[in-house]
């Protein structure tokens, strides 16, 4: 008769999470494939370092995957939902397919007070579990209390800072990925470029 611990442990374990495209390549190979689905993405930085990009491109990813996108502090593009007098309370109900942006928390901290913010999150959490899909919020740097900003990163499965540094006649931008869910957050910084077509980050072994 076979041992019942040898048995176990020649189980394959196949809990490894699923992953949707960050939209950008280097980011994909940083973070092994993308978001761990069914998780809520926070980005942050100043208004200018690629947070809008960044957000977009996540939304237009290749997959074929339908997407919301909320916007209530900018230009509403084609195909974007007018979120400028919408209460977070109503976000969940015109939710659709597996990228849900929402640009930016900021301005519902703003408008509506950090607890209704935090309270929108933990209901987006529940639903982005349910469906296995994303949502990647907007925060700008320098509006915020510190205890909020702490407090919204809690919330996030992950948080993925966007720096920007001049350094003599260049200007050179980063991202780093603060924290991600059930992972070690990886150590190194990944440069990148703002182009036309949008953000470029590097996929050299040396940074990724």
């Amino acid at each position: 008769m076979a041992d019942a611990r040898s048995f176990i442990q020649d189980v394959p374990i196949t809990t490894k999470a699923k992953k949707r495209t960050t939209g950008i390549v280097g980011l994909n190979l940083l973070l092994d494939g993308g978001f761990p689905e069914g998780t809520l993405i926070m980005v942050y930085g100043t208004p200018v370092s690629g947070l809008d990009l960044a957000a977009m491109q996540f939304w237009k990813a290749e997959g074929g995957e339908e997407g919301t996108y909320f916007m209530n502090d900018g230009d509403v593009e084609v195909g974007m939902v007018d979120a400028t007098e919408l209460h977070p309370g109503l976000y969940l109900t015109q939710m659709a397919g597996s990228r849900i942006i929402v640009d930016s928390l900021s301005t519902i901290i703003v408008k509506y007070g950090v607890e209704e913010a935090l309270k929108f999150l933990r209901q987006c959490r529940e639903e982005m579990k349910k469906r296995g899909a994303n949502m990647m919020f907007v925060i700008y740097t320098g509006i915020h209390s510190e205890m909020e900003m702490t407090r919204v990163m809690r919330s996030a499965d992950v948080v993925i800072e966007f720096k920007t540094s001049v350094q003599q006649a260049e200007i050179e931008r980063t991202l780093a990925v603060q924290k991600i869910k059930d992972a070690a957050a990886p150590q190194r910084l990944l440069p990148f470029i703002i182009t036309e077509k949008g953000i470029e980050a590097s996929t050299t072994s040396r940074v990724v």
